[in-house]
């Protein structure tokens, strides 16, 4: 294929696809570009097809620190494990596109999305969802494209909305709307926002899909360019006879959905699959129909669910379609911990813990983004025994990473800032039983926490799961989703926030022809679930604690002048080390003069600030201070004022009364009260003793006055008789 290139200007940005150029043995590979932000994106279909009952998509985001002309940390000094915004920017791909492939393509695909350039202004995920779309319409996949990709921001100042924002327009903007979907529908939406209104938000997504069919337009006028080679990739059809026999037994499979327990419901479904395998197919169609005949089994569960809903609006737990789950909330519930707050709702059971933390203790990351680190941490812990199941432990999977970053998103926004409590913070969320919607929980469990904390959050924050079942022109929206109906619906639409305003979104939808007004419908409705939540929350606990918990750290604030930062240092840190050592406290010293002090011991940490303080204290004519003898001389004692200032108390000041030797009055490590009398040009101090003590009259003595003639070497000055054995001293 020859080289082609579309290059074209939206909302004031320029953007760029070109093919043909690189990566050419990839099924298909497109160069994005967004101002310099340069992304390759490739895919490539295997020619095999995969007995699997699951469409085999894999998407990897590859950040490469070239781009930003960085040198990756660490030993080994070479991009490894995916970073955490890598693997949510992999995510970020893979949800809009994987709806828009045709039912029974077994195919694996493997889409690769690498930064060539970041330029520290343009975001390279967005532009990766349309590289990622171009690629497989030029691999000629069974996709249904175009599709895009935009984030909308808004200026807090004038209220418009800004496309795709660089990183500076993102400052002065109180929301960020990541939108993705085709010319006419929506697939896809993680926003996170300053406690937007949910009429805001709705314009904010109305004006997203305007821009995403905009970008749609371009990309096909791209792709219209290119030389595109159909083909016919096997759509696999399963047997007709399979369905017939399994949709026999929906009677049966309407009887078992109907249990609101989670693991008794799911016994009785997963026995009348057995069943059915056993009893409708013979060995040889069990073997050669496997993963056919399990998809047709989830076919029926799915359609009796979806069926129940439509046609009686009662869901399998007998709930109705606007209705919470039953709650259970208790703040306070672990000793010893910083903060912490148990959250259930229904079958799903989170616990949330805060620790509270030196700012130091920030998450530094190395990535692309201009970012450097994150003083707020939320970690989301999915075990195997949540679900009842056995399993591997290891590292965070892109679904703990991508539910931890929502729950995250969703309290930011009330987070006190660092001047008003200077602590590094993080809450990890503990999913203890799963039915559903466990990114909620851990937020209003994370609240929870904060609160329990004393962290002095703006406003509680609430979450709920919305669902929704589309058959046809019938619509029902479902309130509190449980597992069944995330797993079967059309819809997972997370929404959080205050009483004020939404602070996140999520959404993936499964269902094409997803509009707008029935979005608008499901934010409306998640309203009234949070408000729901939120009152039984504040039940339980109606504001953040006055007082920490007397297990966490108390960080005071000091500020310095900057020219004394090194005398708080010291040599090698020696100064601040043994303030540390001494106190026991923590201290932290930030090149603008911000000191922090932190000691879980108020004591200790009151004795390090005053260290702190009298160190850089400037010592003025006539202040009084008890200081510790440190240096003794024939003219007089050195006493210590502050940890890096002394004053010369001189030997005439020491007592009343003549004092020959400094040692009759005061030794080494003798505290004495002065009062400072003088301050020289070269800083020199000079001290007086209060309450001064009457000298020893043993201190030295009178000397009596000798007369001129008395003094050796004087006597017989003027008789030289004596000196006439000296030899004549020779003049030159």
């Amino acid at each position: 294929m020859e080289k082609i290139v579309e290059s074209f200007e939206l909302y004031g940005k320029q953007y760029r696809f070109e093919t043909g150029e690189l990566a050419k043995q990839a099924s298909g590979a497109v160069l994005v570009t967004q101002g310099d932000t340069t992304c390759l994106v490739t895919a490539v279909i295997s020619k095999e097809e995969k007995d699997y009952d699951f469409f085999p998509l894999t998407v990897d985001f590859m950040e490469k620190m070239y781009a930003v002309g960085r040198i990756p940390g660490g030993y080994l000094k070479r991009e490894a494990k995916a970073s955490e915004k890598g693997t949510l920017t992999a995510r970020m791909i893979d949800r809009p596109i994987r709806p828009g492939f045709v039912d029974g393509f077994k195919q694996e695909v493997h889409v690769v999305a690498t930064t060539f350039v970041a330029d520290g202004s343009n975001q390279p995920d967005t532009i990766c969802v349309a590289g990622a779309s171009a690629a497989l319409m030029i691999a000629s996949a069974p996709f249904e494209g175009p599709v895009a990709c935009v984030r909308i921001g808004r200026n807090v100042e004038t209220g418009e909305f800004i496309v795709n924002p660089t990183f500076q327009e993102e400052e002065g903007s109180d929301l960020e709307l990541t939108i993705a979907g085709g010319r006419d529908y929506i697939s896809m939406v993680e926003a996170g926002g300053q406690e937007i209104p949910e009429e805001t938000m709705l314009a904010a997504l109305e004006f997203g899909q305007k821009v995403i069919a905009e970008f749609c337009d371009a990309q096909q006028r791209f792709l219209d360019k290119c030389t595109i080679e159909p083909k016919e990739w096997p759509i696999h059809v399963p047997d007709p006879s399979i369905a017939e026999r399994v949709d026999a037994h929906y009677d049966e499979m309407s009887a078992a959905l109907k249990d609101a327990d989670k693991l008794s419901r799911m016994a009785k479904v997963e026995e009348l699959k057995a069943s059915i395998k056993e009893n409708d197919f013979s060995e040889e169609e069990r073997t050669a129909w496997a993963s056919d005949i399990a998809a047709a089994c989830k076919a029926l569960e799915k359609h009796a669910m979806r069926r129940m809903v439509i046609e009686t609006g009662e869901r399998a737990d007998g709930r109705r379609a606007d209705e919470v789950r039953p709650l259970y909330i208790k703040p306070g519930y672990l000793p010893r911990v910083h903060g912490s707050g148990l959250f259930q709702r229904g079958q799903t059971q989170v616990l949330s813990v805060c620790t509270l933390g030196m700012l130091s203790e920030w998450q530094r990351l190395d990535t692309i983004d201009p970012a450097e680190g994150k003083r707020y941490m939320h970690h989301y812990n999915f075990p195997p025994y949540c679900t009842g199941e056995v399993g591997r432990m290891g590292a965070p999977k892109r679904r703990e990473l991508g539910h931890g970053a929502l729950a995250g998103r969703a309290l930011e926004p009330v987070l006190p800032s660092e001047d008003e409590f200077p602590y590094a913070i993080r809450v990890v969320s503990e999913v203890l039983e799963s039915n559903g919607s466990s990114s909620m929980a851990s937020t209003c469990g994370s609240t929870l926490a904060l609160m329990d904390a004393g962290v002095p959050i703006k406003r509680p924050v609430s979450g709920v799961a919305m669902g929704l079942i589309k058959e046809g022109d019938d619509v029902v929206i479902l309130t509190d989703i449980q597992g069944l109906e995330d797993f079967l619906g059309d819809m997972d639409f997370k929404v959080t926030g205050t009483e004020k305003g939404i602070t996140a979104l999520q959404m993936d939808n499964k269902a094409k022809g997803l509009s707008t007004e029935i979005l608008g419908r499901a934010l409306a409705q998640a309203k009234e679930g949070r408000a729901f939540i939120l009152d039984a929350m504040l039940k339980e606990i109606a504001a953040p604690k006055e007082e920490l918990s007397e297990f966490a750290p108390r960080i005071e604030t000091i500020h310095i002048p900057v020219d004394k930062i090194r005398d708080v240092i010291g040599t090698g840190g020696k100064v601040i080390r043994g303030l540390q050592e001494e106190t026991g406290a923590k201290i932290e010293v930030s090149e603008d003069g911000t000191v922090h002090v932190a000691a879980v011991d108020g004591a200790a940490g009151a004795a390090a600030k005053q260290a702190i303080l009298d160190i850089v204290k400037e010592p003025e004519v006539g202040e009084i201070y008890e200081g510790e003898v440190v240096g003794i001389k024939d003219f007089g004692a050195f006493v210590r004022l502050t940890p890096n200032k002394d004053g010369l108390l001189h030997i005439s000041r020491m007592a009343n009364g003549r004092v020959g030797s400094v040692e009759d009055v005061l030794s080494m490590g003798d505290v004495v009260k002065v009062q400072i009398i003088e301050i020289g040009d070269n800083g020199k101090i000079s001290l007086d003793r209060l309450d001064k003590p009457e000298a020893p009259e043993s201190s030295a003595p009178e000397r009596p006055r000798r007369n001129r003639d008395e003094r050796p070497g004087r006597s017989g000055r003027s008789d030289r008789s004596g000196d006439a054995h000296r030899k004549p001293r020779r003049r030159d």
